[in-house]
């Protein structure tokens, strides 16, 4: 795929969204300043100071002295960088992949995005408009490389839109600091009357490495598609997303389950291509008011069935709020997993956990009571009963070992043993009754006891004997004495589950 690069040149960052902060300072001249030596020094000026001779570097004494009702306004450190990220995850609506680029801009990868919005030219009217609207003064370029559409962005006179290798004939009328370079090239490159790229382009690479650096020959290189650069993103970049931008907002849940149904189809078509199942997606909602709101689902195991997993983006769709309406829908798998194509295609039949219909039952439970209330348990190899046993990871995770059969074990079993009063006339003898929750239980049946030793090379303490128990009411219950028994001290009795 063609790679294409936007560059974003936000002229007056810090002043523009002071100004948003600070209305009344539109029609005056102001400026941001910081110390810097014990002298007061701008660090950015509005427009309407900038048509007055003030500038950015210079002495905040010296420009009162040539606007006397000029406003000074302390410049908040970090600014910059928080003001680019915030800018930059905003832009993420347009591509997945945004860069900063220090000190005034952002750098977007819209390989294989522009489309979605008919085209580069209606692509970047988009995003210029909108941010001319948020109240910011931004120019905007296309190109193959990221120096080329830098450099059109902040020097360029004509089209913001470079068609693919025309870098040459673009970057030749510019001057050398479009390039990116250190001041102190510039200024020797203008020493010697190389005042345009073009005057030097075609000069050799050792040549102009010798004399000029390393530097230049990079930057050279970069924005003529000769050597390849990258951006870091701010977000890494999902590898299974897809996206849909909306002529006209969505206000609607017909309107939504179509945006979701469409994103299903074009994502789970991959997943089956490449023999893998999503069990974790995030729908991102995009309002026209600039916020966003998000749902996201699980599967209990690998699926790219596209009917369930709208189903399950359904149930969530209350919890998403229009307002305004919302103008991009983007999915994106946050986890997926190999699946097994032949499971895909057959859809049930298949007895326990490998039955596809009880694995939608649950995730379609856990999506309306959350995935917490929805357990798998599997045996664990502890004799502690509380130990027994763990959460599974999936519904199709095998056990390690075999559950405990040879012993009758409660249907139900208390997290922890709480405790009772019992009545036993005989020491180490099941008692006649007990006492739970302020009711008594006579006990009609007993059987045991069952001794359980304390793991000892996990934590210490006394033993356990266990009983069955039931009393007249014919219900069941498991009890147990812990430790043995001692003359004339009061024994510990413990309730810990009842049997169906």
């Amino acid at each position: 795929m063609e790679r294409r690069f936007a560059s974003i040149w936000f002229r007056h960052l810090t002043t523009d969204w002071l100004a948003l902060r600070q209305p009344a300072l539109r029609n005056m001249p102001f400026v941001l300043a910081e110390p810097v030596h014990g002298r007061m020094v701008i660090t950015a000026a509005n427009t309407l100071a900038e048509t007055q001779g003030i500038h950015a570097g210079m002495v905040v004494a010296d420009a009162k002295a040539a606007i006397p009702d000029l406003q000074v306004i302390d410049y908040p450190p970090g600014l910059i960088e928080k003001l680019l990220e915030a800018l930059g995850l905003w832009c993420i609506r347009y591509t997945p992949a945004v860069a900063v680029a220090p000190p005034d801009g952002l750098i977007l990868d819209t390989s294989g995005c522009t489309h979605l919005w008919g085209g580069e030219r209606p692509y970047l009217k988009e995003i210029v408009t909108r941010l001319r609207d948020r109240g910011y003064d931004v120019r905007m370029a296309i190109a193959d490389t990221i120096g080329t559409a830098r450099a059109i962005a902040y020097y360029g006179k004509d089209a913001p839109i470079i068609s693919s290798g025309a870098e040459w004939d673009a970057l030749s009328p510019l001057p050398p600091a479009a390039l990116r370079l250190e001041s102190d090239t510039v200024h020797r490159l203008r020493k010697l009357g190389l005042r345009t790229i073009g005057s030097f382009m075609s000069m050799p690479r050792t040549a102009l490495r010798r004399r000029f650096g390393h530097e230049l020959v990079e930057r050279l290189e970069q924005a003529l598609a000769q050597k390849d650069e990258y951006i870091q993103p701010l977000r890494p970049i999902p590898p299974y997303t897809e996206r849909i931008p909306c002529l006209d907002p969505i206000r609607t849940a017909t309107g939504i389950e179509i945006a979701i149904q469409r994103l299903l189809e074009m994502l789970c078509k991959r997943l089956a291509n490449e023999g893998k199942g999503l069990r974790q997606a995030t729908l991102y909602c995009h309002r026209v008011d600039g916020k966003m709101v998000q749902v996201a689902i699980r599967t209990s195991r690998p699926t790219a069935h596209v009917p369930h997993i709208f189903k399950l983006f359904v149930l969530k769709i209350p919890q998403i709020e229009p307002a305004l309406g919302i103008e991009l829908f983007i999915i994106e798998a946050d986890k997926v997993e190999d699946a097994d194509p032949v499971q895909n295609a057959l859809w049930g039949g298949v007895p326990g956990p490998e039955d596809t219909a009880l694995t939608e039952l649950l995730d379609k439970l856990a999506g309306k009571t959350g995935i917490l209330r929805v357990s798998r348990y599997l045996p664990d190899e502890h004799h502690w009963p509380e130990r027994s046993f763990r959460l599974a990871s999936s519904i199709g995770e095998n056990p390690t070992t075999t559950w405990c059969e040879d012993r009758p074990r409660p249907t139900r079993l208390l997290a922890k043993p709480e405790p009772i009063e019992v009545s036993a006339p005989v020491p180490d003898y099941p008692p006649m009754l007990f006492r739970y929750k302020g009711e008594v239980h006579p006990i009609r049946k007993a059987d045991g006891p069952e001794r359980i030793e304390r793991e000892w090379w996990m934590d210490k303490g006394e033993h356990r004997d266990y009983y069955q128990v039931e009393d007249d009411g014919g219900r069941r219950y498991w009890l147990f004495r812990s430790g043995h028994y001692t003359d004339g001290q009061p024994q510990r009795w413990f309730l810990h589950g009842f049997f169906a």
